[in-house]
Formats: C-alpha cells, structure tokens, sequence
C-alpha cells in the first residue's frame, strides 16, 4: 500500500482527494494516510472521515512516513518551502496548482526533483475539461487560431498571492487550448489594464495573441470560466464547467506517476504557466486605471 500524505489541508481539493482515495477506493494500493499541520479541528474533522491515523506538524515530518504528498496550499508562494524537501528525499509529490508564484521558485521546485529522481506534477483541473478539447481540437477545420480570449474570477489583491490564486486556471486552460507552446522567462510581455472589479491582460502565447479577463467575485457573484476561440473560418466559445470529480483526472495522471516514476509532462510544460502568470502579475501595477 502507497501512503500518500497531505499539505494544505485547509483547500477542500483535500476532501475531494481523500474522497477518490479512500472513501471510493478509486486508485487500489494507494491512500490517504497522513495529513501535515498539526492536530486542529480540520485535520481532526479529515482524519475522522478519512480514517487517517498520522497527523504531523512540518512537510518535512513526512519523510520515512509516505510513499507520495499532495501539495494544496492555497497560497502558491509556500509551495517551493514545502515540495523542496520531500522532492530532495525522493517523495513524488503533487502541487495542486499553481506549481510555484515566481519562476525561480517553480525552477528551484524541478531541480529539486532532478536531484531526488522523484517526479512532481502541477496542473490546473481546467486542463481536463471536455470544453477545453473542444476548443482546441473540435474547431480546427475553421482553420488557425487568430485570437484566444479566457474569461473567469480571480482577484489581484487576493491574500493567496493575488491573481495566482485563480488566475492560473485561465492561464493553464489556454495553454492546453493552444496545444501548449513553451514560454520562456523573458518571452512574455503582457499588456495589462485594470478597472474597478476587472483586470484584462493581453499577451501573446505562441503564434496567438490571447486576453485573460479576471474578474473579482463578490458574495453572490462569480463570472464563470468562459472561452471564445476565433479562428480564421469561425468562432467557437465555450462555458469552462467543472464537475464535482474534476480534481479526479489530476490525481490519475499524479498516481501514474508515482507508478512509473516519470511526471506525465515536461519541465517546460509545468514552467510556462508560471512564466505567463508571473509576467501578468508583475505587470499588474504599472498598468492600474488611476482614474
């Protein structure tokens, strides 16, 4: 039995992922079986439901005790302090989106995992939506892609590191749309403009010029994942619906993983949507509407 241990366990990514582990038994030979954090009312809720019998305080706690770790920390700026020992010890882990809030951090999270041969995943659950293959593949007899334009929440003054909280589900969507071009640090030059609830960031992926507008959500508002696709021939738009498994096809392609040794997509794969992410970010203040 792989025992897989958790970090984060405040996202409710968590509750899923115990669900599909042992409430369902979706994966035989693995489970949830440590949760980091300390013995808190919510890991103590986790552990009950779970049937969890290892509660730990640090990330580093795990060592010797799992076979794997799941990484959903909201913040993203805490993900390298946490993956960085347990990669270096030769723990698969998961970073349930984004991989990292800067570049040198996603970087330091890789090399990390070349040093301990262990494989690490990230991936925003957008990737995996039915919609989302439709947009890239269903519409190609329109021809080639001239505009990509995402729409959804996230908020820039976020306490989980603004716009990375919510924004890299737009950023991943649209990469997997465009068949996943690799960006390189210093490759992406975005436009970005904000007004009132509403930050628009214009910047080109690749061969195509995309627009991600992030829109606050309120109490009783939240804009859904939207895309519109244009093509030369035609335009194709798609409302970006997760389901209530849609962290299931992340944690498949992360038990594969812990099976084979091998993470199910490259280096450049995992660091685009952080090069992207982080150019957005960073352009943020410079392009404030002040009026």
């Amino acid at each position: 039995m792989k025992r897989i241990g958790f970090i984060g366990t405040e996202n409710s990514h968590t509750d899923h992922f115990i669900r599909f582990l042992n409430d369902e038994e979706r994966h035989p030979g693995h489970r949830a079986a440590a949760l980091v954090g300390g013995r808190n009312d919510r890991n103590a809720a986790l552990a009950a439901s779970g049937g969890i019998d290892l509660v730990v305080e640090d990330p580093e706690d795990l060592i010797g005790q799992v076979d794997a770790a799941i990484i959903s920390t909201r913040d993203g700026a805490l993900h390298r302090r946490q993956a960085e020992p347990l990669l270096a010890a030769g723990i698969p882990v998961l970073v349930d989106k984004p991989l990292a809030t800067t570049v040198p951090d996603a970087a330091a999270i890789l090399a990390a995992a070349h040093a301990g041969g262990a494989p690490v995943f990230s991936g925003s659950a957008l990737r995996y939506v039915p919609q989302v293959e439709q947009l890239r593949d269903g519409g190609a007899e329109l021809g080639p892609f001239r505009h990509l334009h995402v729409v959804g929440p996230a908020d820039p003054d976020s306490p989980y590191s603004g716009l990375a909280f919510y924004g890299i589900h737009h950023v991943e969507a649209a990469l997997e749309i465009l068949g996943n071009p690799v960006l390189a640090p210093g490759e992406v030059t975005p436009v970005v403009r904000q007004h009132g609830d509403t930050t628009t960031a214009v910047v080109r992926l690749g061969e195509t010029e995309v627009t991600f507008t992030f829109v606050v959500p309120g109490d009783a508002t939240r804009v859904p994942f939207h895309a519109t696709a244009v093509r030369t021939n035609g335009v194709v738009a798609r409302e970006l619906v997760l389901d209530r498994d849609y962290n299931a096809p992340a944690l498949a392609a992360f038990i594969d993983a812990v099976e084979t040794g091998r993470s199910p997509v490259t280096d450049e794969h995992l660091l685009s949507p952080v090069v992207v992410l982080s150019a957005i970010a960073e352009a943020l203040p410079l392009g404030k509407d002040e009026s």
